[in-house]
């Protein structure tokens, strides 16, 4: 009972901590606006002023995405960790998002007239290329997979697309067109986009929630789960689907970003306890206030110019890597 209620209580913090950082990303950027604005752009029928405008026409959309973007990422990463076993897991780390990288990379180059779901489409298709080709190198001589030669087949699979990437943007000189990608921004963000990938990633958040209770089973034996009348296969099959749309329709948005789906379910299971049951909702949370935060943060250090928000989650999630790496080691 303790237990249960200290989840709900945390639960409702974050909730609260959220909201509070969603406001703030509202009312400050290069203007600042009253709180007063705020709430008659959010509530008025129709906006009278510029600052109602900007604020629901620009940083509404942009402050929703983030959330979910984050929150994407955040359970792209609980999920990869679960059916990997390798708690260094997350999209990022592991060169799936290179794929992404990759075919927006082409799209630029060949077909710079798709619409922004083709794109879309295209990304996933590249994050699922590239999963598939880390999984099967992960699993060539091994039943189970060896959390080891994971990472290392994905620093070969992301060296790889990587470069490729950087090779046809230097050649076709897109690489000021591609830097939007690099370094990870939500400045393009706008309704239309959200109108057309918002639904991919809510279905993919709640099929996330849907496995979490289940999610514990994947680090069990093939053996010992058959025993109890589950299926790994299966799980594992859904969990890594959802784990590339959410991370493809994400770099599509905002460009390749890393560490938000290594630093979050580790924070949330040190919260809330180890139980996927528990530990998803809250990671999904933590995960939308990191990127709105991150991206509030970004806004306010040189304004008006934006600093891109991958640089401050990256320097928030290194130092955080290098505390779980030395962890690892020392309990190996």
């Amino acid at each position: 009972m303790k237990t249960t209620t200290k989840t709900w209580l945390v639960l409702g913090l974050s909730v609260g901590v959220l909201l509070i950082v969603m406001l703030l990303s509202l009312r400050f950027g290069a203007d600042q606006v009253r709180t007063a604005t705020v709430w008659q752009a959010l509530t008025a029928s129709k906006t009278t002023t510029l600052n109602q405008q900007i604020i629901r026409h620009i940083r509404v959309p942009r402050v929703l995405g983030a959330a979910l973007i984050g929150a994407a990422l955040a359970g792209s990463g609980a999920l990869m960790q679960a059916v990997t076993r390798n708690p260094l897991a997350d999209s990022g780390l592991l060169g799936i998002n290179a794929g992404a990288g990759l075919m927006l990379t082409l799209c630029l180059a060949f077909w710079p007239h798709l619409s922004t779901l083709q794109t879309t489409g295209w990304a996933v298709v590249g994050v699922a290329v590239s999963a598939g080709l880390i999984f099967m190198i992960s699993t060539a001589r091994h039943v189970q997979l060896d959390p080891t030669i994971l990472v290392l087949a994905g620093i070969a699979i992301s060296s790889l697309l990587t470069a490729i990437s950087e090779g046809l943007a230097l050649v076709l000189q897109l690489k000021q067109d591609l830097a939007f990608w690099y370094f990870g921004g939500l400045g393009a963000v706008s309704w239309s986009q959200l109108n057309l990938l918002g639904p991919g990633l809510v279905v993919g958040l709640l099929l996330t929630l849907l496995l979490a209770p289940q999610l514990n089973l994947a680090y069990l034996t093939d053996d010992n789960a058959q025993s109890l009348g589950k299926s790994l296969p299966l799980l594992r099959g859904l969990a890594l689907v959802c784990a590339v749309i959410l991370s493809g329709i994400s770099v599509a948005l905002v460009g390749t970003i890393s560490f938000v789906g290594l630093m979050i379910p580790h924070m949330s299971c040190w919260l809330v306890g180890a139980s996927y049951r528990y530990s998803m909702p809250l990671t999904l949370i933590l995960g939308a206030t990191l990127t709105v935060g991150a991206d509030l943060i970004a806004r306010l250090v040189n304004p008006p110019h934006e600093t891109p928000f991958g640089i401050i989650i990256s320097l928030i999630g290194v130092p955080c890597f290098i505390y779980l790496a030395r962890k690892e080691s020392t309990t190996a």
